[in-house]
């Protein structure tokens, strides 16, 4: 499982690179977007300059997961990106769920090496 754990940390790590990196600097062209509310909302992203922003919170942590320091902080903030990845793909762009299921199973593989982190975030009252 150490093993696995390994290669889905870094593919996670090498997709949201990837993407994050062109959503803060394009380097792919941009293709067409989807008609519809799904293409309203990243035009309205596009156009407000929030990819940027998702960009660098795509970024950061998979240099983190890359480097393989910080990986629970990284894989908390990815939480969040994936959660609405999955949102937009369930209401508005049902083509790309395939992608969201990938990220949740790399998601699962790499946060089960350190689960024991997290576990502390399910105690019920705050010791004092």
């Amino acid at each position: 499982m150490k093993i696995t754990s390994a290669i889905a940390r870094y593919l996670l790590g090498a997709l949201f690179l990837f993407a994050g990196s062109n959503h803060v600097h394009p380097f792919l062209p941009m293709g067409k977007l989807p008609t519809g509310p799904a293409g309203d909302y990243l035009n309205g992203m596009l156009a407000t300059g929030y990819f940027v922003v998702v960009g660098f919170f795509e970024a950061l942590p998979a240099i983190l997961l890359l480097i393989n320091r910080y990986v629970p902080f990284a894989l908390t903030v990815l939480a969040a990106v994936i959660t609405n990845i999955l949102v937009v793909d369930v209401l508005m762009f049902h083509q790309a769920l395939p992608v969201g299921a990938l990220l949740v199973i790399l998601w699962l593989l790499t946060a089960w090496r350190v689960r024991a982190v997290f576990f502390s975030l399910l105690e019920q009252r705050a010791h004092d």
